[in-house]
């Protein structure tokens, strides 16, 4: 029996791996055949329910909790946010409350937080109708972005710069049954983000990345440390702790993404977990710190929080393979492409969205091959659609961790029809 219990909601199993060596009991809380069966061996059970549901995720946990007590009951996914929350709230415990969570779900409450906290003036309305839309952006005078007011990866985000955009918007939005729609002003400027980590309600912004992304705002390149950030950097850092008191958020990982506008950094979005898209191999190669370790032992207090953002040590980037849409009709690599190439075998169920990630940590560049011939390449119409495969480098900085991305992508090419 180890010294710390702790419950995980979902997720993947990046962060729960080595928890035994640590002294750290962990639950894990999943819906069945959703996770690899093989994270068991880092965990004291598993235990099924609907990850989204608090309740379930409650009835589940609240025996093994008065059997004996959790310290903690974390989550580093985006759909069990809300309920893990609500988990943290009816345990008393410390963690990430379901107030702190809705507020970072809830694009338009977290701009009205910001509002009142005077952060990051960004115009913005909840509408109810093509009308509305309009309304909106007759007001501010250009362009605005309609989205989800809870969206997630980049999906069913609309320009708009005339009437006949918002009739189109609200007509997409409309048949993809969203929960509700928010319009915003539109940031100009490139996209950055801080990772950071929280404890007892101090905040160290520790990473920050770049991205390269296609006109629907798929992201498909990530790159740390960033340089379009390196000029707002003081900024960054001090703007980022002040959103995180805004929404409440005391403990844990935290992902904040900001647009380097003409006025300054302005607030995109921000989330309480790890970020996706291998951000925390990322953080780790560059700056030193494993994001994935901390999510368990700083909370516990196993390790303690540095005191001060760390200096980068490097570069590194991850690069999605982008192929054109269709029928893969063939795949040529070339033996230099990677210091280590992976193919995901046709046909294999894959539970997390960077397969075979956590067994590059000492390889310099390493590629996955994700689709085989035969096999359909979706439009990149959100994040999710990046399933052909990727390829992670480190470098001396991030320009040369993103050439060295650039030269695999080069050297592995696939053909559509």
């Amino acid at each position: 029996m180890g010294k710390y219990r702790v419950a995980v909601v979902g997720g993947r199993p990046a962060p729960v791996t080595g928890a035994r060596e640590l002294g750290i009991d962990v639950v894990l809380v999943h819906e069945e055949g959703a996770y690899d069966v093989a994270v068991a061996e880092h965990c004291e059970r598993i235990v099924h329910a609907p990850i989204a549901d608090g309740q379930a995720v409650l009835d589940a946990l609240k025996p093994l909790h008065d059997e004996r007590p959790f310290d903690r009951v974390l989550t580093t996914t985006e759909p069990a946010a809300e309920s893990t929350g609500f988990v943290v709230d009816s345990l008393g415990l410390p963690g990430v409350t379901e107030a702190t969570a809705r507020a970072l779900k809830d694009k338009a409450l977290t701009r009205e937080l910001l509002d009142r906290h005077g952060l990051s003036p960004v115009r913005y309305r909840r509408v109810e109708g093509a009308a509305e839309i309009e309304a909106f952006r007759a007001e501010t005078g250009g362009r605005i972005i309609v989205k989800p007011v809870d969206g997630v990866a980049s999906l069913h985000i609309h320009t708009v710069e005339g009437p006949g955009d918002a009739e189109r918007a609200w007509r997409a939005l409309s048949e993809a049954d969203v929960s509700g729609v928010i319009a915003e002003e539109y940031l100009d400027g490139p996209v950055v983000s801080v990772d950071s980590f929280s404890h007892e309600g101090r905040h160290l912004p520790i990473g920050y990345s770049e991205y390269r992304m296609n006109d629907r705002y798929v992201e498909w390149e990530v790159s740390t440390p960033s340089r379009q950030a390196a000029p707002w950097l003081a900024e960054l850092r001090d703007l980022t702790p002040r959103v995180l008191d805004a929404v409440g958020l005391t403990e844990g990982p935290s992902h904040s993404e900001f647009v380097l506008t003409e006025k300054g950094p302005r607030v995109l979005e921000s989330h309480a977990r790890l970020a996706g898209s291998g951000a925390p191999e990322l953080v780790r190669r560059a700056f030193g710190l494993d994001l994935n370790r901390m999510f368990l032992t700083v909370p516990l207090g196993i390790d303690e929080l540095p005191q001060t953002p760390p200096e980068p040590l490097g570069g590194a980037a991850v690069r999605f393979f982008t192929p054109e849409p269709g029928t893969i009709t063939g795949i040529e690599v070339a033996d230099d492409a990677a210091d280590e190439i992976r193919h995901v075998p046709r046909g294999e169920k894959l539970h997390v969205f960077l397969p075979y990630l956590d067994e590059f940590t000492d390889t310099e560049v390493a590629a996955v091959i994700g689709k085989s011939v035969g096999e359909t390449v979706p439009p990149l119409l959100t994040v999710a659609d990046c399933v052909s495969g990727y390829v992670i480098a480190s470098g001396r900085d991030a320009d040369d961790a993103v050439a060295r991305c650039e030269a695999a992508n080069d050297r592995i090419r696939f053909r559509t029809s």
